[in-house]
């Protein structure tokens, strides 16, 4: 049962931060209309740290000696909420977008501005030609030094605890030699659960794990790699459920 407290408190965090969203994001537009969206890259990050703030959110970034700030990469996080695009964005510390589904690039206005600012559109299908133009989409990203990010779990968690992780984004990362940065997002399911509109004022620690290097690897390894991946990413969270035990 929700008090009347969270109720009040939630509702105006949701009303502060949708209305810094719908002031700033038409600004966002017409800037992008006319100037490549990298070159106001420290607009959208101010946008993605406001909205963080004003949900209640205290972003915290953790750096593991082995992270490489300056590579192009694939960052592989686990998946809480709708607030964890914004998070990232404001802890990642290099220009980066997002494997995003298709059919959100269909949804007007919002995915003609995902595919000007450069988000790559990954297909519903597995079809070979869908699959060869999200490679190719991909590489284009990374070339231009762009850096995604990617959710293997391709789904939100409902408990905190992480799903199991898909291959695609693996495949790729090891066939176009893309290094894998591991992150972890702790605090986001006390933030918002999913299936849930309470909000909850919450410190969110955004670890960036060691660079792991694909260049080399083969087809065979990437069970293996994706395993790694998962352990690191699990690493923060078994902490967690330990000291709340």
């Amino acid at each position: 049962m929700k008090s009347a407290w969270e109720v009040a408190r939630s509702m105006a965090l949701w009303a502060m931060s949708w209305l810094h969203f719908l002031i700033a994001v038409p600004i966002l537009i017409a800037l992008a209309v006319v100037l490549d969206p990298r070159k106001h890259d420290w607009l959208q990050r101010g946008l993605c740290t406001r909205i963080a703030f004003f949900s209640g959110a205290k972003v915290v970034v953790k750096m593991a000696p082995g992270f490489d700030s300056e590579r192009t990469s694939f960052f592989m996080v686990n998946h809480v909420n709708l607030f964890d695009p914004f998070i990232l964005y404001c802890a990642i510390p290099q220009l980066v977008r997002g494997w995003e589904l298709e059919s959100h690039f269909r949804i007007p206005i919002y995915g003609w501005l995902m595919k000007r600012f450069g988000n790559v559109p990954v297909p519903n299908g597995r079809s070979p030609k869908e699959l060869k133009k999200l490679w190719r989409l991909t590489q284009e990203a990374i070339t231009s030094g762009t850096s995604l990010i990617v959710f293997p779990e391709a789904k939100r968690t409902r408990d905190g605890n992480l799903n199991s992780f898909e291959d695609g984004g693996f495949r790729l990362a090891q066939q176009l030699g893309v290094p894998i940065v591991p992150v972890t997002l702790d605090g986001s399911i006390r933030h918002l659960r999913t299936e849930d509109w309470i909000l909850h004022p919450a410190t969110i620690t955004v670890w960036l794990h060691d660079t792991i290097e694909t260049s080399g690897m083969k087809k065979e390894d990437v069970p293996e790699l994706k395993e790694r991946v998962r352990e690191a990413i699990a690493g923060p969270l078994r902490v967690d459920e330990e000291k709340s035990a």
